[in-house]
């Protein structure tokens, strides 16, 4: 049992002395009985996010003193092996910060974690849509909730790019042109990690034919010129200089102005672009990457940039439904918080940092392109695979140092992606 007793069983007894009166015999006092119910929360995170949610478990626990929340956190690499030990052996925290691929892997069929919608008498769900509460169910189940929004989004050095004479690129055309102008001074107009070019580059191929990479069952939708159609373009954008090689790739270029522009995530948007701008340069959000005449936003997805989620196995479901209420929806929580984790979902929470004046900045405005674009697709996560990613740029590198032709890389990749996935028909 997570049951604390805290006991002060302090038998007082006092003997009053009665002088020129009539004595009266005390009796014993006993003081009150106090129990209190511990409860554990596991999440991931750099110092800054362990400091405040720290900060922010303390003031849950002087609101509610009778509960004690037990803290385990850990960066994202140590936080993600440890918890598939646990999820398996159903040991993990009462409350916990979960990646979105996680609803599928362990929640395939809705009963990884604690249905969500039978504590709402605790959990206010009220500031939240349902189209965002859907991003958390499996199989009708709500199985946790989105703490905010995120998508690959474009930054750029809007100083450097003045420099030049050119214009915040639109395009895929804008890019490559921007490309002959910088190159000559070993400038790339854009740039990203292996993650976020391989998003770039399905965004590419599907303004191109039209479909999604996954069908909604899970199976690949792209055909082998898919494929090669994307290996070609990658090796095109290496080769003209519009962005570095991902193997290549160094976030610290942005500072020192090798790089005009990187794809990442909202999520990430100071993270990548903070030391740019403590350096003088303007970064502004440009709009998703496209065709000419292509709607802006097709081609790219949204997913929850975390979730939160309740233990199916918790021995007390209604203090962690007061915790994860405390963590979404409090001004207490949202205050320490800020946007560090996203611009919440939660519309009170939202509304608090509004009010605030703490809703501006970069990363809000990425967070405003985001949510005012319905070009955008819901992400399956397996999107994210690192094999997936791995093997697209295994296949790139044969054609770019000339060991293969794109038609052989692309037959050479689909048979390393039937080893693990099912190919539409």
């Amino acid at each position: 049992m997570r049951v604390k007793r805290i006991t002060a069983a302090l038998s007082a007894f006092v003997f009053a002395l009665a002088l020129g009166a009539c004595g009266n015999e005390d009796e014993p006092v006993l003081l009150e009985q106090h129990e209190q119910t511990e409860i554990s929360l596991s999440w991931w995170g750099n110092d800054v996010r362990n400091e405040y949610t720290i900060e922010a478990v303390s003031r849950f626990e002087k609101e509610h003193p009778d509960i004690k929340v037990k803290c385990s956190y850990s960066e994202w690499s140590g936080y993600e092996a440890r918890s598939q030990v646990q999820m398996v052996s159903g040991t993990e925290a009462d409350v916990m910060q979960i990646n979105v691929g996680w609803l599928s892997q362990y929640s395939a069929d809705g009963n990884g974690y604690y249905d969500i919608e039978k504590l709402t008498d605790k959990v206010d769900l009220s500031g939240f849509t349902s189209e965002m509460l859907d991003f958390g169910r499996r199989n009708g189940v709500l199985n946790a909730i989105p703490v905010a929004m995120n998508a690959e989004t474009v930054y750029i050095n809007k100083t450097l790019y003045d420099k030049y004479g050119l214009e915040v690129p639109k395009t895929w055309d804008d890019l490559f042109a921007a490309a002959k102008v910088m190159s000559p001074d070993e400038l790339y107009p854009i740039s990203g990690s292996s993650k976020s070019i391989w998003l770039y580059c399905i965004a590419y191929a599907e303004q191109n034919n039209g479909k999604h990479f996954f069908s909604d069952s899970g199976e690949i939708n792209f055909s082998r010129e898919d494929l090669k159609l994307m290996i070609e373009f990658y090796n095109r954008m290496v080769s003209e200089k519009v962005m570095p090689k991902v193997e290549d790739y160094q976030r610290f270029n942005l500072e020192n102005l090798v790089y005009a522009g990187t794809v990442a995530w909202v999520s990430d948007a100071m993270n990548y672009n903070q030391a740019t701008i403590d350096r003088g340069s303007e970064v502004v959000v440009a709009d998703y990457t496209g065709l000419e005449n292509t709607p802006v936003g097709t081609g790219w997805y949204a997913k929850p940039a975390t979730l939160y989620a309740i233990s199916k196995n918790t021995e007390h479901p209604d203090e962690a439904a007061m915790l994860l209420d405390y963590m979404l929806n409090s001004p207490g929580w949202a205050q320490l918080q800020g946007v560090e984790k996203g611009i919440p979902v939660s519309r009170i929470a939202r509304d608090y940092l509004e009010q605030q004046g703490m809703l501006e900045g970069l990363q809000y405005e990425a967070s405003l392109l985001m949510e005012n674009n319905d070009q955008l697709s819901p992400m399956n996560s397996l999107i994210e695979d690192t094999f997936l990613i791995d093997e697209f740029i295994n296949a790139c590198d044969l054609v770019m140092f000339e060991k293969n032709t794109a038609d052989e890389a692309a037959d050479i990749l689909c048979e390393k992606y039937k080893e693990k996935y099912v190919f539409a028909e």
